[in-house]
């Protein structure tokens, strides 16, 4: 039943074939778990590029801003396969994050998620339809942070999953992330190194993840000559890709005030028509 249902929610219109099923992925521990994932693929026998997409806070579950699968549907109109890890609902919260403090021994960090990432690209590297050399990973808010979490080099032979990340992601799209915290073994300063180009898209009106922590950290970039570009759209508000209005909601988790909670979200269409072709064109740039 919950594989149905993440196959409707998630692929639902998607115009070649779908799947769905387990990936195993690895705990802080070390240990290794399974959790759901579907995949979605274009007409055609292939080999086609593929793109990791990480959710949001949401999740995947009923009450999922249903972004994976907006951008799911446009990535494989466009010839991408499509692989999405559900971080969530086996690990207790199916109804996602954005306002529930995770439990003591359960994390479900963008650290965290970074195993998940490369998990599913190592699936998406044994798929027979899909070139493994050209496979992408993008995510918007917390999957955006769990995107720059899996794309960030690192420094050591010695750090979780380093030897992945050397010969990992081709190019990554992170929308609207919080650009100013810890992801993974980058400590939220100094100079973020990618392993690979890096696309990061953002509202300039965000109160959830301020576009100023992102412009600061692609300029740090920009200056150490490595690939990191950066989109503001003007007037837009965090989760500008959504078809909803804009609203408050004061239970939201937001860990940049002192009240920690409250943020405003909503849809903008200008900036949803141009975050399509500009996402199309930058993994036409590095992934074909």
């Amino acid at each position: 039943m919950r594989a149905l249902f993440l196959a409707a929610v998630v692929l639902g219109g998607c115009a070649g074939g779908t799947s769905t099923g387990s990936l195993e992925t690895t705990t802080p521990a070390g240990t290794r778990e399974n959790i759901p994932i579907a995949v979605a693929k274009p007409d055609g026998p292939g080999p086609f590029p593929a793109v990791v997409i990480m959710h949001d806070c949401s999740g995947l579950g009923t009450t999922s801003s249903g972004a994976p699968g907006r951008w799911s549907r446009e990535l494989v109109t466009h010839g991408y396969v499509v692989i999405i890890p559900d971080s969530f609902s086996t690990r207790g919260f199916p109804d996602g994050v954005c306002t529930s403090v995770a439990r003591p021994g359960i994390d479900v960090s963008p650290g965290r998620r970074a195993h998940d990432a490369y998990a599913a690209l190592t699936h998406a590297r044994a798929l027979p339809y899909v070139d493994g050399k050209r496979v992408g990973i993008m995510g918007g808010s917390h999957g955006g942070s769990s995107t720059l979490a899996a794309m960030v080099a690192p420094d050591s032979e010695r750090e979780p999953l380093a030897r992945e990340r050397r010969a990992g992601f081709a190019a990554g799209v992170a929308l609207y992330p919080r650009c100013a915290a810890r992801l993974g073994t980058w400590r939220g300063t100094g100079v973020y190194k990618p392993i690979a180009p890096l696309l990061i898209l953002i509202g300039e009106k965000d109160d959830w993840t301020p576009a100023g922590d992102c412009q600061r950290l692609a300029e740090a970039s920009r200056q150490a000559a490595l690939p990191v570009t950066i989109k503001v759209y003007p007037g837009a508000h965090h989760s500008f890709d959504s078809p909803n209005p804009i609203r408050y909601v004061a239970t939201r988790i937001k860990p940049s005030t002192p009240s920690g909670r409250g943020a405003t979200t909503g849809g903008n269409a200008e900036a949803w028509s141009d975050s399509i072709r500009t996402v199309i064109a930058f993994f036409g740039e590095h992934l074909r």
